[in-house]
């Protein structure tokens, strides 16, 4: 029980604060695609800078945002049946699913996507586009920041299904 507690809590409140951190991402993105839209077509002038800047804020967002979102069961599920069910059917769906599906998947997408990450940051890869970022090798770092934080809030919700399981069998 405090086990699972410790682990729970901290994974928990860097969810929350990746949370609020893309609520920030998603203003500043806002922003900029204004900026964009703005010089582009009120002054007639381009900054593929600006534009490749709402694109990697972009995917911060769903790949910091996505323990955040599973966190706050913001994630599809089909609820038809989901919803009706008592609250040890869920656990157990939650669990299975968790074990099953979340984690091979992110297993899966960790392993292909190493080698990946690790040769642009072998050649510090940047933009092809002339005037672009020189940080792609960032943007495709988050791939293994999603399998993390995914992979730790997926940590949390198994211990709170295992948690829910063993309260409700009392």
């Amino acid at each position: 029980m405090k086990l699972t507690k410790s682990v729970i809590g901290p994974i928990d409140r860097l969810s929350g604060w990746l949370g609020k951190l893309c609520a920030g991402l998603m203003l500043l993105m806002l922003l900029l695609a204004i900026a964009v839209v703005v010089l582009r077509y009120g002054l007639d002038r381009g900054s593929i800078a600006l534009q490749e800047s709402v694109l990697y804020l972009h995917g911060c967002l769903f790949t910091l945002g996505a323990g955040f979102t599973l966190r706050q069961q913001g994630h599809v599920r089909v609820d038809i049946f989901y919803r009706r069910w008592s609250a040890r059917r869920q656990a157990w769906v939650d669990l299975l699913g968790t074990v099953l599906l979340l984690l091979p998947f992110l297993g899966f997408v960790a392993w292909q996507s190493w080698r990946y990450v690790f040769n642009a940051w072998s050649r510090l890869e940047g933009s092809a586009e002339a005037g672009g970022l020189a940080l792609v090798y960032l943007q495709k770092s988050l791939i293994l920041a999603l399998v993390l934080t995914l992979g730790l809030q997926a940590l949390a919700e198994l211990c709170r299904n295992l948690q829910r399981l063993r309260e409700g069998a009392r």
